[in-house]
């Protein structure tokens, strides 16, 4: 089951996360998203957890956790329904719509 995990404290290290969440159960995979620009965490991330139960207790046990003075957001993790470039998973607890095209405003030609 793959994980999304936000609000995380930007000195939190990969390593930590992961140590955080096998208190649980295996991680198979742990990643933090960096800015590519600055090099710094973006303040979230990605887990995936080959068992379905013990991700289930890691979000239980880690949703709303304060954490280096950070309250974690973990739930589950959904595709990206986009179609956009990139790949990769989105919160499922997170909504809106960031795309699109802005509005034709034709009176102003």
């Amino acid at each position: 089951m793959n994980l999304y995990v936000g609000n995380l404290p930007y000195r939190m290290t990969e390593d930590a996360l992961r140590q955080e969440f096998e208190q649980y159960g295996q991680v198979a995979s742990c990643t933090i998203i960096m800015d590519k620009a600055t090099g710094q965490s973006k303040g979230f991330g990605f887990l995936e957890m080959p068992s379905r139960e013990e991700a289930e207790a890691a979000i239980t046990g880690l949703n709303g956790r304060d954490i280096q003075g950070r309250r974690l957001n973990v739930n589950e993790a959904r595709p990206r329904e986009d179609g956009g470039g990139g790949g990769g998973f989105r919160s499922a607890g997170r909504g809106g719509d960031r795309g699109g095209q802005r509005p034709r405003h034709e009176d102003n030609w």
